[in-house]
């Protein structure tokens, strides 16, 4: 049997975190859940990650992060619409086909809203670093187009949006959005 690291096991905690937030939200996942889906005690869990909200932050984090180079990678050695058309593409294939990434990003958002209404601002102090470096990736992408910058996230979120409602593809919503639209699965 092979012996796997600490950090390869964070990674995998990482990975089942976002699965179990995405279906059930911050509040609504236990950190027994997690380590039950890892295979591992949640003492142990506990030695990887101090607390949940660490767990949490660790998988909004790779979230963004995973985002941000699905970004860059779309888009490398293009420019102007022709970048603007690959990333928004390889974002549509991502949620059509890991619609979890989709979840725990409106997880991530609910969630920094509740904490942030309560009085709680380290959720959001933390994720906004993560976003504003999204953002600040696809900006320099976009040569520094503010309002091409804001209209690919709007229209993103406009996405987001219709994905997570569970709008049918055929909706009027979904005219002008994009030709076909990503649905969840049993959706």
């Amino acid at each position: 049997m092979v012996r796997m690291s600490a950090e390869e096991r964070r990674e995998i905690v990482i990975r089942a975190a976002i699965t179990e937030f995405s279906r059930s939200g911050y509040h609504g996942t236990s950190t027994e859940t997690i380590a039950r889906r890892v295979g591992v005690s949640q003492p142990y869990l506990f030695r990887l990650f101090p607390n949940k909200q660490a767990i949490f932050l660790a998988a909004a984090e790779r979230c963004l992060v995973d985002n941000t180079r699905l970004f860059a990678q779309a888009s490398e050695g293009l420019s102007g619409q022709a970048a603007l058309e690959a990333m928004g593409a390889a974002y549509v294939k991502l949620i059509a086909e890991d619609p979890e990434m989709l979840l725990m990003q409106m997880q991530m958002y609910v969630t920094v809203a509740a904490a942030e209404a309560a009085g709680d601002h380290s959720f959001g102090e933390s994720l906004r670093d993560g976003w504003t470096r999204l953002y600040d990736s696809i900006h320099r992408t976009l040569g520094g187009d503010h309002a091409g910058t804001k209209d690919f996230l709007a229209h993103g979120m406009l996405i987001n949006t219709l994905v997570s409602l569970g709008f049918p593809p055929d909706h009027r919503l979904w005219v002008g959005v994009k030709d076909e639209p990503p649905a969840l699965p049993g959706k």
